[in-house]
């Protein structure tokens, strides 16, 4: 039986172990025993009051599945949903207690995908620690955490990294003394279980206990992948033509998988438990200013998310109430998006399931209408003329970053796999994901561009607004779920961005606690300068979208500069650093070589991004 949250506070569940009353852990929050039923509220006078038959109804829809509950579902996608982030932070911690009962433990971790029958992994858990054998249900991470290079996957790193990893366990060390900054932020994001044990020689260690099961891992992936940029999908295409676009498909959704893969090997290499975020994975890999080279990424890459997501808003509208221009609806959008924008984080990213959802309903819509429709142009029952080689091989530069950008959540991966139950499982969540993601993608690529063929634009939404023959209802109902999107999104992307920048401004809780308290500047003042940043980031959205008003241009940028950048070079670069010369000869090659093609291609892409269409023959 789950446990709802309250306040802002990690919610307790048949997945989850239960913390520690009085544990001294950041983030921790004080379990009263008398708070441990579910189905009773009880008051301040400490008399229980009895629950509606309406409200035990829904706790039972909520928790009914145990592990894979929509209540534990919805915790890790709100886990999830507030990975993203610029400036380097620890994640904030709750410890659990190892000392409960053997059959406590094993009802916290184990479901039915059995991940314990392998005895091997029991051995070497026991034999590392001084817990029994049989007493690991809840740790289901030790297995590929803080490996010390005794016979675990961890290994050991090289000189340079381990120096890295040393100064950032250290940081987060001493800024896990603040607690009480910690207790404010985890009103905001849920935290990890932490758990401690004894290893042979006598050392304490920290074990991050996973929540998130394998259908709720793959769910968050996917999550994280499906976004606007397979709107250009179809245009890529025509770029490119079908041979170079369907095989540069293939290799950018190849290659990102195996990216996401290494990783979670290079956390695996992490001598403790200081690795957790991407901005960890570069700081130990190349220290202090591949950390700032990552947060300046992350934050072009969430600008140019967000400033995408509000061309999208004004284009589809445009379309169908052409009376208002562009202009005016990118305004519109910024009025509607600034409000959003104060809503905490656990609503946002429920509220952006509704983006989610909202993308499959347009990806239906598109091949609804083109199954509805007899003739051309439009129709998949009359398809257009396509080609095999692209018309003009200038704009296939410009293709790739159309094609590379449906394939960005590597920024969130590490953290993804952090969370997870059982992490070996990690790999064959990335394979479920991307196949399913990559069906996806080449289904609405490849409708499109027999829809449209070189009358294909920006969106392929915009295609169908514009055009004539389908049926109203659906248009209309395109039209609210592409409105959907940029609401639902763009506030959840903004928040690392508004959160660094509140940071700088001594505004933040982070801020506060390292720099003591702020002389002269009352709750108010420091109010009204939070409510400012928001104001001045949702502003500048809209005035990026006015410079900038290609759609096809900003998600070119974005798949060439950035995804190139986050997804596939930068981390072939870490796993190379950090494992140095355990990595076999022909595989260091073969990275090698990759890093050079990426960059050659990305480099391209990039530049084609800004050349104007017209000289590429487009």
């Amino acid at each position: 039986m789950s446990y709802p949250a309250k306040n802002g506070e990690a919610g307790l569940s048949s997945g989850s172990p239960t913390p520690t009353p009085g544990a001294y852990f950041p983030g921790h929050h004080d379990i009263s025993p008398s708070s441990s039923s579910p189905n009773v509220d009880i008051p301040p006078t400490g008399l229980r009051q009895r629950r509606s038959s309406l409200s035990l109804g829904l706790d039972a829809i909520r928790y009914a599945g145990g592990v894979n509950s929509l209540d534990n579902f919805a915790r890790s996608w709100t886990r999830a949903a507030g990975y993203l982030e610029i400036t380097p932070s620890r994640q904030s911690f709750v410890s659990v207690d190892p000392s409960r009962d053997e059959e406590e433990n094993s009802s916290c971790a184990i479901d039915d995908e059995n991940y314990y029958e392998d005895a091997e992994v029991t051995q070497h858990l026991a034999a590392r620690a001084s817990l029994p054998a049989t007493g690991f249900g809840s740790y289901g991470s030790i297995s590929r955490y803080g490996g010390t290079g005794t016979g675990f996957p961890g290994g050991r790193l090289n000189d340079t990294a381990t120096r890295h990893a040393g100064d950032l366990f250290v940081q987060k060390q001493t800024a896990g003394e603040v607690v009480a900054v910690d207790e404010a932020l985890d009103k905001e994001r849920e935290p990890l279980l932490v758990t401690t044990v004894t290893t042979e020689s006598g050392s304490v260690e920290h074990i991050i206990v996973g929540q998130s099961t394998l259908p709720q891992t793959v769910f968050n992936s996917v999550n994280v992948l499906i976004g606007i940029g397979l709107l250009s999908l179809p245009l890529g295409l025509r770029y490119s033509g079908w041979l170079i676009g369907s095989i540069f498909l293939v290799f950018s959704a190849l290659i990102t998988n195996y990216t996401g893969k290494l990783l979670a090997r290079c956390l695996d290499k992490s001598p403790n438990q200081s690795l957790v975020t991407y901005s960890d994975i570069a700081y130990i890999a190349y220290g202090h200013k591949s950390r700032v080279c990552v947060s300046i990424l992350f934050s072009l890459e969430l600008m140019a998310a967000c400033v995408a997501l509000v061309v999208l808003f004004s284009d589809s509208l445009n379309a169908l109430f052409p009376q208002i221009d562009k202009l005016q609806w990118k305004i519109v959008a910024g009025f509607v998006l600034t409000p959003l924008s104060f809503l905490p984080l656990r609503v946002l990213s429920f509220s952006s399931i509704l983006g989610i959802l909202s993308t499959f309903s347009i990806i239906m819509i598109v091949f609804i209408d083109g199954w509805l429709k007899p003739t051309a142009p439009g129709s998949l029952r009359e398809p257009m003329a396509t080609y095999l080689f692209p018309q003009s091989w200038w704009t296939v530069p410009l293709s790739f970053g159309l094609l590379m950008s449906p394939w960005g959540g590597h920024s969130v991966f590490p953290n993804i796999y952090k969370d997870m139950r059982h992490p070996k499982k990690y790999n064959r969540a990335v394979d479920i994901t991307y196949i399913f993601t990559f069906v996806l993608d080449i289904t609405l690529a490849v409708t499109g561009i027999l829809m449209f063929g070189d009358g294909v634009m920006d969106e392929i939404t915009s295609n169908i607004l514009e055009g004539s023959g389908y049926p109203a209802a659906l248009s209309m109902a395109m039209v609210g779920f592409v409105a959907i999107i940029p609401l639902t999104k763009t506030p959840l992307n903004a928040r690392p961005i508004v959160t660094t920048l509140e940071i700088f401004a001594g505004v933040d809780p982070r801020a506060i606690a390292l720099q003591g308290e702020l002389v002269g500047m009352s709750g108010l003042t420091r109010g009204l300068l939070k409510g400012l940043i928001r104001i001045g980031v949702n502003t500048s959205f809209v005035i990026v979208a006015i410079l900038v008003p290609s759609f096809d241009r900003i998600v070119a940028f974005l798949g060439s500069a950035l995804c190139f950048s986050i997804c596939v070079i930068l981390p072939m670069m870490f796993y190379l650093k950090i494992y140095g010369d355990e990595v076999p000869k022909k595989e260091r090659r073969i990275n090698q070589i990759l890093i050079v093609v990426s960059t050659i291609v990305a480099t391209v892409g990039t530049v084609a991004a800004f050349v104007p269409k017209e000289n590429l023959g487009a």
